[in-house]
């Protein structure tokens, strides 16, 4: 099961410029993509009282990410997919294997993203979210999961961020986390669970640990 955002879509700079972007609405200074890699987590709203040092309020919020969807929908229209992310899920099909798409980018975004970089064909499975912003994803992969005819100690789930692999371990799957995303490599090392610096390491590591 692969993540989208900060995985399979190399997108931190949209991310950076969208975050950013959203802060100046708000007369907040700008951050770095190290720090954001330092302090990202879920549910958004948190990590957001991590950087200005306290919870934003509903208003503010509100504001917030608006103005982030925003500036990211435009900015994503220059990134592509991550190194090698295309010839991987190539091969994984070509191979037999099942693999499957669940991300927090809005939905009715995301398919005609993974459309316009050709795909669509790989997956099984594809859910974006359909609900409000900002939250953690276990919920999300249940629904995902339920939908999917295998059985869930045969899933690994590829991600970029911690919470990824809580969503995983949440729901009975396993996880291997990429470096190339929203989390530095210190955060990801916390969550126990194998950590590396490309998505073919990670597709390695999947099929150790299915067999």
């Amino acid at each position: 099961m692969w993540d989208w955002n900060g995985t399979l879509f190399h997108d931190m700079d949209a991310v950076i410029g969208a975050t950013n972007a959203s802060f100046a609405e708000l007369g907040l200074p700008p951050i770095t993509l190290d720090r954001y890699r330092e302090l990202y987590c879920v549910p958004v709203p948190r990590f957001y009282e991590r950087l200005i040092g306290r919870l934003p309020t509903d208003a503010e919020w509100a504001v917030m990410d608006a103005a982030f969807h925003r500036h990211y929908w435009t900015l994503a229209e220059s990134c592509g997919l991550a190194e090698g992310a295309a010839e991987l899920l190539a091969a994984r099909r070509a191979a037999g294997a099942t693999q499957s798409l669940c991300s927090l980018a809005q939905h009715d975004r995301l398919l005609p993203l993974i459309t316009l970089h050709g795909i669509t064909d790989h997956f099984v499975r594809v859910d974006g979210r359909t609900g409000p912003s900002g939250g953690g994803k276990a919920a999300q992969m249940a629904r995902h999961l339920a939908g999917l005819d295998i059985a869930v100690e045969r899933v690994v789930v590829i991600g970029d961020a911690l919470d990824d692999a809580a969503a995983a371990e949440h729901v009975g799957a396993h996880a291997v986390l990429y470096t190339g995303g929203s989390n530095s490599r210190a955060s990801l090392e916390t969550a126990g669970v194998p950590v590396v610096d490309t998505l073919s390491e990670a597709v390695e590591h999947a099929e150790r640990i299915t067999g």
